[in-house]
């Protein structure tokens, strides 16, 4: 499990990294938001710690919900109510105004964690659809005989989401809140970018999807068009 650690003061992000690790994660830190994300991204995103004094946190809490789904917990110089809220509406799950105590953020982190590991991938089954398995203890997804490809958190859940309620429309706001856990501006874009990654995982012609199909105004609906086609002939 790897946490995110942003902060721009070379002392605290010393002491943030240790209460990190003190919480069993992993810890890839930076001061720069841009360069770290992909790196985090590209592990088991488990915790985002945004720590720096200067910048928007709203705009970093922005960047870390669009890139993963894992919980973000900020650092704020602020107490002011109204920026707060902006904060939280952003995504943010826990906030810790300056000055603060390491050994309550130390609890604060760890709790925020174990409310975050109700999924565990490796404890939902394997899901066959058609031509296609999902393999949740891989994070993998498979058509036909080809080589298994491997998924992003985001990846995986949204096509665990849509596969278990196959044939069903869901309403984009659905799986935003089933995928990122939250509702929120931009929504809808971020669900068009993860389905666009998918259908190019999972589809013959991604420009022409027969497995999730988008459904105007509504959603998305996962089908299984070879099943579907073996019905119509009979």
């Amino acid at each position: 499990m790897h946490a995110l650690l942003i902060c721009d003061d070379a002392d605290e992000t010393a002491i943030l990294a240790l209460l990190l690790q003190r919480a069993g994660l992993v810890v890839i830190s930076g001061r720069d938001l841009g360069r770290v994300l992909p790196r985090w991204c590209e592990q088991t995103p488990s915790l985002a710690l945004l720590a720096s004094h200067t910048g928007s946190p709203v705009e970093s809490v922005q960047r870390v919900r669009h890139a993963a789904e894992a919980p973000v917990a900020v650092i704020a110089n602020t107490q002011d109510e109204e920026e707060l809220c902006q904060i939280y509406e952003a995504g943010a799950d826990v906030i810790v105004p300056r000055p603060y105590s390491a050994r309550l953020l130390l609890m604060q982190l760890r709790a925020l964690l174990r409310r975050t590991r109700a999924l565990v991938p490796t404890l939902l089954p394997t899901i066959t659809v058609g031509d296609l398995t999902l393999d949740p203890s891989m994070r993998s997804v498979q058509v036909l005989d080809h080589a298994a490809r491997h998924l992003t958190q985001l990846e995986f859940r949204l096509l665990y989401t849509v596969m278990v309620h196959r044939g069903q429309v869901l309403p984009t706001t659905t799986i935003v809140e089933r995928v990122w856990g939250y509702d929120g501006e931009g929504s809808a874009q971020l669900v068009r970018q993860v389905v666009s990654r998918l259908r190019a995982k999972i589809e013959e012609d991604p420009r022409n999807p027969q497995r999730i199909i988008t459904v105007p105004g509504v959603g998305y609906q996962f089908v299984d068009a070879l099943a579907d086609a073996e019905s119509a002939i009979r």
